[in-house]
């Protein structure tokens, strides 16, 4: 039987150990969900090792926004991926695009040579590419492990069209991991596709805060709920991917 892998995008402690318990096989560990993921703490990722035996790889991303950044900022993602790899992590989430949309091939190479080895994914800046092809091939010569991908479009579901298509342009030569409003359903769809092998789903769910006060004067974002509650992870949710990897 094909095994298959369940990544987890998680964001603050609580939810990585969850994650780990209900039988998640590797986190993308983050910080600011709001932004769609942001390098974390060098605390969080030290504490975390020491708590779960899965893999753990590191998002290298050091603000939101567009994926084009400046040679100073790179210093700062090279400087996270030294400290970040010396404290354990598995692998790194990274990708940097140029001001017309290609892949920075520059600022990727040096990148992966400070990564020195360990598994490197290039993330959702793909798509935001001006030619995912192109760029899939430029990531392949680059050595990247994988590519996390929801199709160039809002979520896997929309963009499936592009992910069969990438599947069978990249063969065994990269990893094609959909991810973007994954669900369970999808794995079963893709199984169809001899080199599918993992999948990138959050299982999210709202826990309960534990703070009993509010103050209903006070607002730190947009989201009301934010100091209600915190992101979780849905048991029910990580077994259902379960479930449909043995189907």
């Amino acid at each position: 039987m094909r095994e298959f892998l369940l990544e987890s995008p998680v964001f603050n402690l609580q939810s990585a150990l969850d994650a780990a318990v209900y039988g998640v096989d590797r986190l993308e560990l983050c910080a600011n969900f709001p932004e769609g993921g942001e390098t974390p703490s060098a605390g969080m990722l030290k504490y975390l090792k020491s708590e779960v035996d899965i893999p753990v790889f590191v998002m290298i991303r050091p603000r939101g926004g567009d994926f084009c950044y400046s040679s100073k900022e790179w210093m700062v993602m090279k400087r996270d991926i030294e400290v970040l790899g010396g404290l354990g992590a598995d692998g790194f989430v990274f990708g940097v695009l140029d001001e017309d949309g290609n892949v920075n091939k520059e600022a990727c190479e040096s990148l992966m040579r400070t990564a020195n080895g360990k598994p490197c994914t290039f993330h959702r800046a793909f798509d935001a590419c001006r030619d995912p092809k192109e760029a899939l091939e430029d990531i392949i010569s680059l050595g990247f492990a994988r590519i996390l991908t929801s199709g160039a479009k809002n979520s896997v579901t929309e963009g499936m069209g592009l992910i069969e298509e990438l599947l069978d342009a990249a063969k065994d030569r990269i990893i094609i991991m959909p991810g973007g409003g994954s669900k369970a359903e999808h794995v079963t769809y893709l199984q169809k596709f001899p080199n599918f092998k993992e999948i990138h789903a959050s299982c999210k769910t709202k826990t309960p805060a534990a703070n009993r006060f509010v103050n209903p004067d006070v607002q730190f974002s947009s989201d009301p709920d934010d100091f209600n509650f915190h992101l979780g992870i849905d048991k029910k949710v990580v077994l259902e991917f379960k479930e449909a990897f043995n189907s």
